[in-house]
């Protein structure tokens, strides 16, 4: 198949490991899978993990061949695959879209509260719990960057227990709101769902048709 866009894959693993998939899957849809790396908790707090990514993507993008960058991710690598197409490499509009695998995007959430309690993994990316009003909790905050029109593809397992998938729901509304073309995929199942389902894939394909459209 003939190439149409660089995606630069963000890993997941709570910011804390690094997690199996690599989004190879996603070749198949005619995408060049770059993988980015980034420094993990508690070698690292918040915002070092969005500056490494960034650095990751000015690679992709310098080997791309002139090809679209996509940004995509799983969990914690999902969070930060938003950030990087939400405020931009280099500029507010250099992301051509982001394919985000149930990302969590909002620690203040009490649906995150109650399922992740004593095992909150934003306590470790911002080195103190998420606190109303902390301007490192707002910064961290998906929606908070939310408005430069990136199409966004938000793809989440209904029966996840380790992202709540109202996450993605309000989310949605949120990029809406704010002017985003958004696809959105409500399924079943839980977490780590294998991207290559053929639920999870036509999602993805019907996404990137719109997004790497040349007519």
């Amino acid at each position: 198949m003939t190439e149409r866009g660089v995606l630069l894959w963000i890993h997941g693993g709570g910011w804390r490991a690094r997690a199996t998939e690599d989004g190879g899957a996603l070749a198949g849809l005619g995408l060049r899978v770059v993988q980015a790396d980034y420094r993990l908790v508690p070698e690292a707090r918040w915002p070092a993990q969005l500056d490494d990514v960034r650095a990751a993507a000015r690679r992709a993008r310098a080997a791309s061949d002139g090809l679209p960058l996509l940004v995509g991710g799983d969990s914690a690598g999902a969070m930060l695959a938003l950030h990087l197409a939400l405020r931009g490499v280099d500029r507010p509009d250099d992301v051509a879209g982001v394919l985000a695998y149930w990302p969590p995007v909002d620690p203040l959430a009490m649906d995150w509260k109650r399922l992740r309690a004593g095992d909150d993994p934003w306590e470790g990316l911002l080195g103190h719990p998420p606190t109303p009003g902390d301007p490192v909790t707002t910064d961290a905050t998906v929606a908070t960057h939310a408005g430069n029109g990136v199409p966004v593809l938000l793809v989440q397992g209904a029966d996840d227990r380790s992202v709540p998938a109202s996450q993605t729901v309000t989310l949605t509304g949120q990029l809406l709101a704010a002017g985003h073309p958004v696809h959105s995929w409500l399924t079943h199942g839980g977490h780590a769902l294998p991207l290559d389902r053929p639920d999870l894939w036509a999602a993805a394909a019907a996404f990137l048709d719109t997004v790497l459209s040349t007519g």
